[in-house]
């Protein structure tokens, strides 16, 4: 009997279309891997209970008018809106009301998929593992005593517990990146401002980013079509990448002291491998690290705290302790603060695309380490380490991909940056990787 939850997005939508299950068997699947699983992934907080008859409708439905990928399921980020399911973002703050479906959320919906549930985020997309939310944090299906990473922690649970092909994450700082990367998923970042965030509750409107999480990189891509229709990020999945010129930032990151030596191998590794595919390596440097997470981490805390003010006003206790703090950081940032902040993101968008005259992408890593143990956050926050933060400035797309895993078994990601709107070379290469690598193919 297949377990049709393994198999990738088209063939799940080639087996419908053939009759060899219905959208009803489909979804029951989820249902029962959720069932089976969340209590320990706690990834799911809130599953559509017209789920069952979404999925009937679409059984009754000729073929010949049903949409692409009718029957389909995604699970969607605790930050975008689904009409009749709740939105909390994660904290007992967020005012509770009607809506209509996401911008995202409606566009899946006309390709024909069904969206499964609400999955877990850090509180307001700001920082975890937290205790004093609505839900309990989820948790690393590879080891449930690391975390996930944030904010879209619920998402890369899901996707990589086996509950769903793929779900909805944002992106302001690295946080469908840096999840993926902790939980041995794609994690795809596209370039600012093609994604509609309509319906997204923003967390820094200039950083913010949707976009999907996925068992593999053509599931991926097939979201993002269906998200942009007429990108085609899926057009050159499968041709060889031979030829291509990939600017590999090893300087910046080998030396940094956070740089788990598995890491460091791991990007060697994943450099090697793309070379033996044909790719030319070509060693760039990129600016120091921290003045760009600064940086953006000035845009981001002025952003939040304009958007919470008044909410924090009204309805302070109602925060966490820790969402309290990062947002009230912002409010000492002045508006020259910003306009520095924002030069220093213009000049790194200019050297980014710099190196990219004459490279197909950059290779570097997402996170700098394996998840950390939850553990490690018994007494204060913990600074987790990535490469995330500067192409939220700069506006470039990215992908996370697995590049390997540490002695105990923690996957760990590297990440290509290209073009902006250049998602479609960007899933070539990775899915080049990914199939020459195989690292996807290991499963939680």
């Amino acid at each position: 009997m297949t377990d049709w939850l393994t198999q990738p997005l088209h063939a799940q939508a080639k087996a419908l279309a053939q009759g060899e299950i219905s959208a009803l068997e489909l979804a029951e699947a989820h249902l029962a891997k959720i069932d089976a699983r969340n209590g320990d992934l706690r990834a799911v907080v809130h599953l559509n209970d017209k789920l069952r008859a979404q999925a009937q409708a679409v059984d009754a439905t000729p073929l010949e008018d049903r949409a692409p990928l009718a029957g389909l399921c995604f699970g969607v980020k605790d930050i975008l809106d689904v009409a009749g399911q709740p939105t909390l973002c994660g904290s007992h703050a967020h005012p509770q009301g009607e809506h209509s479906d996401a911008a995202t959320v409606a566009a899946l919906r006309r390709a024909g998929m069904l969206a499964l549930g609400k999955l877990a985020t850090y509180e307001y997309a700001l920082t975890g593992p937290a205790y004093d939310q609505p839900y309990r944090p989820a948790r690393n299906p590879w080891n449930l005593a690391h975390i996930t990473g944030g904010s879209s922690s619920g998402s890369a649970a899901a996707v990589s517990g086996g509950l769903m092909r793929v779900a909805l994450g944002t992106d302001t700082g690295g946080s469908i990146r840096a999840p993926s990367a902790y939980c041995g998923i794609i994690g795809l970042k596209p370039t600012a401002g093609l994604v509609p965030d309509a319906g997204c509750f923003p967390l820094s409107p200039s950083l913010d980013v949707v976009g999907p999480m996925a068992a593999t990189v053509a599931d991926a891509a097939l979201v993002l079509d269906a998200l942009v229709p007429g990108h085609n990020a899926s057009a050159e999945i499968g041709q060889e990448i031979s030829g291509l010129t990939i600017g590999y930032a090893r300087d910046w990151f080998a030396e940094d002291p956070a740089a788990d030596p598995a890491l460091i191998a791991a990007m060697d590794e994943t450099a090697g491998l793309l070379s033996q595919l044909g790719a030319r390596i070509e060693l760039i440097d990129l600016p120091a690290y921290q003045p760009l997470e600064d940086a953006a981490t000035v845009i981001l805390q002025a952003e939040a705290y304009a958007i919470h003010r008044d909410g924090l006003a009204q309805r302070f206790n109602a925060y966490g302790v820790d969402a309290r703090r990062n947002l009230l950081t912002g409010a000492v940032l002045t508006p020259e603060d910003v306009e520095v902040a924002r030069a220093v993101g213009r000049g790194f968008a200019d050297l980014v695309d710099q190196r990219l005259a004459h490279c197909a992408a950059l290779l570097a890593p997402t996170t700098l380490g394996p998840a950390p143990a939850f553990s490690d956050f018994a007494n204060r926050p913990v600074w987790t380490a990535m490469r995330t933060m500067p192409f939220n400035l700069s506006g470039h797309p990215s992908i996370s991909v697995p590049c390997g895993f540490t002695p105990r078994d923690l996957p760990l990601g590297a990440q290509f940056i290209g073009k902006k709107k250049g998602e479609r070379t960007l899933c070539r290469i990775a899915h080049a990787l990914e199939q020459a690598s195989l690292y996807t193919a290991r499963r939680a």
